[in-house]
């Protein structure tokens, strides 16, 4: 067998595009396992403790992009009005809200909720005894607010993390011990 000098530019060649083909397949290999990864982790699941009713709830509310009904039904009576029982219905984007502020804080503890879903009465009946801490069209009353916080996690910590997501309203109540999160137009008070 003799070599000719175009064997040398060949092997490069076949060499380069080995290698090419090489990374391309880990590349591929990695992007698979994080397709999979992410499939495994479209799951999104919510911990709450109510302050008010000392209740306590772990479940999976969504799966991907699809909110499970029946999660669903569970966390809209667990947020209901504490004062007068009845239950509203939740925006499920505000579940997303607060994991999304939990997960930048870095932290799994449970939510604490101090107010969900909020009827018109009880909203009217506060917003005359507390002295203009209640807003007359809150968002609460549609199931778009809630009030809380997270054990261990200083308050101003709290609000300055979901203030810098730009998700929805952010309201700092420190007096009160609580941060109220919404999903309406991006504001801060």
């Amino acid at each position: 067998m003799t070599f000719t000098p175009h064997q040398p530019v060949r092997r490069r060649q076949f060499l380069k595009t080995s290698s090419s083909l090489l990374v391309t397949g880990a590349l591929f290999t990695i992007g698979t396992n994080t397709a999979r990864a992410n499939i495994a982790g479209g799951v999104r699941q919510i911990s709450l403790d109510n302050l008010h009713t000392n209740e306590k709830i772990t479940l999976a509310y969504a799966d991907g992009e699809t909110y499970i009904p029946a999660a669903m039904q569970r966390l809209n009576r667990f947020l209901r009005d504490h004062y007068s029982g009845v239950v509203g219905k939740m925006d499920p984007t505000l579940f997303d809200l607060v994991n999304k502020v939990r997960a930048s804080l870095n932290t799994d503890v449970a939510i604490e909720v101090i107010s969900g879903f909020r009827d018109p009465h009880t909203n009217e009946r506060l917003r005359k005894t507390r002295g203009g801490g209640v807003a007359k069209r809150s968002l609460h009353m549609v199931g778009q607010a809630m009030d809380l916080r997270l054990k261990g996690v200083p308050l101003d910590e709290l609000r300055d993390a979901a203030k810098e997501l730009a998700l929805g309203g952010v309201g700092y109540y420190p007096k009160d011990g609580f941060v109220h999160m919404d999903t309406g137009r991006v504001r801060s008070w």
